[in-house]
């Protein structure tokens, strides 16, 4: 059975850190890029970090650069979200999601979320 499970959301005061995790079973962990995204009430999901399937490449949105960290661990199959100087604007409820694009076919898969509340 494939999952993926969020954990390490909370409540957490402006300028505070949490640290995000999105345990893989069940698939290759190994051949998959892996992603964060958020939605935020009455928002569109939007895009946070992206890691490469090799680990050597990321890319991250313009509102997280220099805050928000993601990073895997293979032998753990699991991918992390360091977030640091967190801003009530972070608020939202943060996905974990992970696609093969090759071999053929595209594979897709999605947690269940976790809820990150910034606020004093």
């Amino acid at each position: 059975q494939v999952q993926l499970v969020e954990s390490g959301g909370g409540l957490v005061q402006p300028g505070g850190s949490l640290r995000l995790s999105c345990a893989a079973s069940g698939f290759t962990f190994s051949g998959y890029h892996m992603y964060w995204y958020r939605q935020a009430p009455g928002k569109e999901r939007e895009l946070v970090a992206r890691l490469s399937s090799h680990g050597g490449s990321t890319n991250y949105a313009d509102s997280v650069k220099g805050r928000f960290t993601i990073s895997r661990d293979s032998a753990k199959n699991t991918v992390y979200l360091q977030m640091n100087s967190l801003k009530p604007e972070d608020t939202a409820v943060y996905y974990c999601n992970a696609v093969r694009y090759y071999p053929a076919p595209r594979a897709e898969y999605w947690g269940q979320g976790t809820q990150v509340t910034v606020s004093s």
